[in-house]
């Protein structure tokens, strides 16, 4: 299938062009600037600002995609705190431009990759849980959901919660990577343990997706990991896997770090709906740390 890729340069987006290449879709990955996408598989890219509404009509009306996959976000809850102008147009206003170009296609499928962030506190959540966003970021990411649901299109929406995977050159470092490298060091670290997720490993998400594509599925689709953790659990599970000394890490509250917007303590997806209806089936977390650093 002719897929379009947004945000092809951020973490997802280059695990998506190079997993749905290699199952020889016809990919054509977009984002700022310079591909920093490994050539591992062949894919078509192109540079696009999506701020430019112009040039996203123009991008889609050449390549004719049958799916696009918006991946592309302001994703730092912070950053979006402090710049909500800045967040709309990234997340809010990039949408309606992607949503308004795919009219003009024949049947297109649009799969809007939000997050667990549109939720408040009292998780893990469902698909229909009411939602209740704690800061900015959530709020965007909601209105998105809304218009993209709202669009006429035949639409899947994919919630992820705390990504990981193996990275590479381009990529920004993990939170699991961000453990190693500190243990690796012997730096002693401070992980908070007062907040639950559900750590979502790439690669699953990647294969979520791919089936919602074959499948031909539509609605909403919770694709996150099958443990509930703490952050400490996860940097003990990192080190307790990787042979370091899970004594550097010291067990905190959210209260040691003063950050500028609420996140919720309890927070992470059931996955009941993608397991029943995808065949999703995601790995331990234990599992999905040997995948990130390739010792399985």
């Amino acid at each position: 299938m002719k897929i379009l890729i947004t945000g092809a340069n951020g973490f997802l987006g280059q695990h998506l062009t190079l997993f749905l290449a290699e199952r020889h879709h016809d990919i054509m990955a977009v984002s700022r600037g310079e591909s920093r996408i490994p050539p591992k598989e062949s894919f078509q890219y192109t540079s696009l600002d999506l701020t430019d509404q112009e040039a996203v009509s123009n991008c889609i009306a050449t390549f004719v995609p049958q799916v696009i996959i918006h991946t592309a976000a302001m994703s730092k809850p912070d950053e979006c705190h402090t710049n909500q102008e800045r967040c709309i147009l990234q997340n809010i206003t990039t949408t309606k431009y992607l949503l308004k170009a795919a009219e003009q296609l024949s049947q297109p499928s649009f799969i809007y990759i939000s997050t667990d962030f549109v939720f408040g506190e009292d998780g893990p959540h469902s698909e229909d849980d009411a939602k209740d966003p704690l800061n900015f970021y959530g709020e965007s990411k909601w209105q998105s959901e809304q218009l993209v649901a709202q669009s006429g299109l035949n639409y899947a929406i994919v919630r992820p919660v705390f990504i990981y995977g193996e990275t590479w050159d381009g990529l920004r470092p993990s939170f699991l990577h961000w453990i190693k490298n500190s243990l690796s060091q012997q730096k002693p670290i401070k992980v908070v343990s007062d907040q639950q997720r559900t750590p979502t490993f790439v690669m699953d998400i990647c294969r979520g997706i791919d089936k919602i594509i074959t499948l031909q599925k539509t609605g909403v689709y919770h694709l996150a990991g099958k443990d509930i953790l703490s952050p400490y659990e996860m940097a003990t599970a990192t080190a307790e896997t990787l042979g370091l000394d899970a004594a550097l890490i010291e067990k905190v509250t959210s209260d040691t770090f003063i950050e500028p917007v609420k996140r919720a303590k309890k927070s992470g997806l059931k996955i009941d709906k993608a397991i029943q209806e995808l065949e999703y089936d995601p790995v331990d977390f234990r599992d999905g740390i040997r995948h990130t650093f390739n010792i399985v």
